[in-house]
């Protein structure tokens, strides 16, 4: 008996994943879920140098300064709530002191052209077609750090206008780094403050805009997360206590699709070694000066090492 609608996923025949890949993760919360899974299995990977972004403009206003080395200065950044903000990044760079932030912000810029530069493969999550315009300054904000709404107009993308951000994108990236995959998703966190109809709306422009520019012949590829959450886990017991984005189970279960489709089976006994030395270091023993448990510290020691010969990048 089959319980279970499954999408059809097979593994992408180019630019699989591997230990030497250079990963970039930009976009949504729920890039960061996936960059955490990376991190922790030891991959190169990077996320979000100015912190979460939901919507496509605010992801093509940070590769473009990036790209064109834009250097923040006091103009760039307003005090709120006794604290300095910016428009262009996300409030946990926000910070008491003006210079801090400013430096934060400079400083992962210079980070983020180095590692799209670098990049084998940069991952875009997109969570929202719904964007706010500043009406004093009239441009569009990545985060809007709790100034009143009367200061904003609140705006829904056109595919076609996702479709352009969607394109310039990838030029800007080409253009630094023209061998470089570019993976899209979207994001299956549901935006439920905006409404369940316009949650509905915001996503389908964003799943029509992606279809209107992936090409794998130009190495732009898609990956269904919202699918597989929306079809495959379509029940609450997916979803943490607030009905609104996936648990670990949901994140462990989208994990393991992206790894047939995008991770090399080679690099797979690495994955598992990875994870035996960082479930060894969380190990708490009931006797911490025990033989036994000295042997298994040796043990832990000797697989790290081996490990990080192998792969020097690797660090525990």
């Amino acid at each position: 008996m089959i319980l279970q609608t499954q999408i059809p996923l097979s593994s992408q025949q180019y630019h699989q994943i591997t230990y030497q890949s250079k990963l970039v993760l930009l976009g949504s919360c729920f890039s960061e879920n996936i960059g955490h899974k990376l991190s922790y299995y030891k991959f190169q990977s990077s996320q979000n140098p100015l912190g979460i972004l939901f919507q496509p403009k605010a992801i093509e206003n940070l590769i473009t300064h990036s790209i064109n080395k834009k250097d923040y200065t006091e103009k760039d950044i307003f005090f709120y709530n006794e604290r300095w903000h910016c428009f262009d990044a996300h409030s946990a760079l926000s910070c008491e002191n003006s210079e801090d932030l400013l430096t934060q912000l400079n400083t992962s810029l210079t980070a983020s052209l180095e590692q799209l530069t670098q990049a084998t493969h940069v991952i875009i999550t997109l969570g929202t077609s719904w964007v706010y315009r500043h009406i004093e300054t009239d441009t569009i904000v990545a985060n809007c750090h709790k100034v009143p709404q009367k200061k904003f107009l609140k705006e829904l993308l056109s595919v076609d206008e996702i479709s352009e951000s969607l394109e310039a994108i990838n030029a800007l990236l080409k253009s630094i780094n023209s061998n470089v995959a570019i993976i899209y998703t979207v994001s299956p966190v549901r935006h439920l403050k905006d409404g369940f109809i316009e949650n509905q709306r915001s996503k389908a422009h964003l799943l029509s805009a992606i279809h209107a520019i992936a090409n794998t012949r130009k190495a732009v590829y898609y990956f269904p997360s919202y699918e597989i959450m929306m079809d495959e886990l379509r029940d609450y017991r997916f979803y943490t206590e607030d009905m609104i984005h996936p648990n670990l189970t949901a994140i462990n279960y989208i994990w393991e699709k992206f790894i047939h489709v995008w991770i090399d089976n080679t690099v797979h006994p690495t994955m598992q070694e990875v994870e035996t030395i960082q479930k060894g270091l969380l190990h708490r023993p009931f006797n911490p000066n025990s033989e036994q448990h000295q042997v298994f510290l040796k043990n832990l020691e000797l697989k790290i090492k081996t490990l990080s010969t192998a792969f020097p990048f690797i660090q525990f």
